[in-house]
């Protein structure tokens, strides 16, 4: 016996990916059910060839839901989540509104699938860029330990979303085709949709993703920064990010810089990062074998390279990480999640209705 699955923002950028991931999932599936904002209800999509009209998202979209996935932003799972939850759905959650509650699991299941044993009706997908870099720095943190991670994203344009992706094609052909000076360009929604000033990405990279909180961080680093910690259950790792977004359409590449509580050797950080579910090692200076954002776009895994000794403190690394945003950081690790309850019989009504 399959479930009844919802997709909520099942015509954004994510939420048609995760139909594809759905399509592709050994999840058992008897019935999908796709929801949006009113603005995109009507239109329709396909699943497993068979064609599903898009519904509005009401409180009432979730009567007989096993598995209600949310990414349509954190306003719309604060409003419905908890209406999914009631009505004996369990949520996976892409966006940002519930990684932070202390009784919501933050998951990426190579890493801590075990945390979803005592869910309560909803559990959170961790940002993109922190999804990947945990796939690679957790088989490390396994066998040497972290104290210390010092990360710079070079994030692409479609974790802004659709909109975002149209704004740099215009920006790209206006310079291109049309001639015009990349400062002369107009901008609506980069770096930050909700932010007073917006600037121009062709041929530019702007440092910042998401406002500004009180500290000077952005949210975006802030995350990284909490959910780390969340994620490794351990608040004594110490974690700075600085987020950067560049005009890459999809596919985010980390510099990621660490310190081992163990001085480890290299070749057996490659090896455990080769053996470890979800990475694949890509790194072979000789031959300038490498993670490309390019590469990795269509691809669920992690890709790990340049993986190098620090030269003045022994126990530092360096490594580069390359991911598809769209998938591993967001849709893919998603439809992880949800296969992950399944595995572990996990996909039931919450006992305690906390939301």
């Amino acid at each position: 016996m399959g479930y009844q699955v919802a997709i909520v923002g099942a015509t954004g950028a994510v939420g048609t990916e995760m139909i594809k991931m759905l399509e592709q999932s050994q999840l058992p599936v008897d019935g999908i059910r796709l929801l949006s904002s009113s603005r995109s209800a009507g239109k329709v999509l396909t699943f497993k060839g068979q064609e599903v009209v898009v519904e509005e998202t009401t409180e009432q979209s979730f009567e007989g839901i096993d598995i209600a996935l949310f990414s349509a932003g954190g306003s719309t799972s604060a409003k419905f989540a908890p209406h999914a939850v009631k009505a004996g759905a369990v949520v996976v959650d892409n966006t940002s509104y519930y990684r932070q509650h202390d009784q919501v699991p933050l998951v990426v299941p190579e890493v801590n699938a075990h945390a979803l044993d005592n869910h309560q009706g909803i559990i959170a997908c961790p940002n993109c860029s922190t999804i990947q870099m945990m796939i690679a720095l957790e088989p490390i943190r396994q066998k040497w330990g972290l104290e210390r991670i010092i990360v710079s994203t070079y994030q692409a344009v479609s974790g802004a979303g659709a909109q975002a992706i149209e704004e740099t094609k215009n920006q790209l052909r206006q310079v291109l085709f049309e001639g015009k000076n990349p400062t002369d360009l107009t901008a609506d929604i980069l770096p930050c949709g909700g932010d007073k000033r917006h600037y121009p990405i062709a041929f530019n990279a702007l440092p910042q993703i998401d406002v500004f909180t009180d500290n000077d961080y952005t949210y975006e680093e802030m995350k990284m920064t909490k959910e780390t910690k969340k994620i490794m259950a351990d608040d004594t790792i110490k974690v700075s990010a600085t987020c950067v977004r560049i005009p890459v359409l999809s596919g985010h590449s980390e510099s990621v810089y660490l310190e081992t509580k163990e001085v480890a050797d290299i070749a057996a950080v490659k090896q455990a990062i080769a053996d470890f579910p979800g990475a694949i090692l890509e790194d072979d200076p000789s031959q300038q074998i490498y993670p490309q954002a390019i590469k990795a776009v269509g691809k669920r895994e992690t890709f790990v390279g340049r993986i190098r000794k620090d030269l003045d403190i022994a126990n530092g690394i360096h490594l580069w990480v390359v991911s598809d945003n769209l998938l591993k950081g967001a849709a893919w690790n998603s439809i992880q999640i949800a296969e992950s309850l399944h595995e572990r019989g996990l996909v039931r009504p919450s006992q305690d209705l906390i939301f």
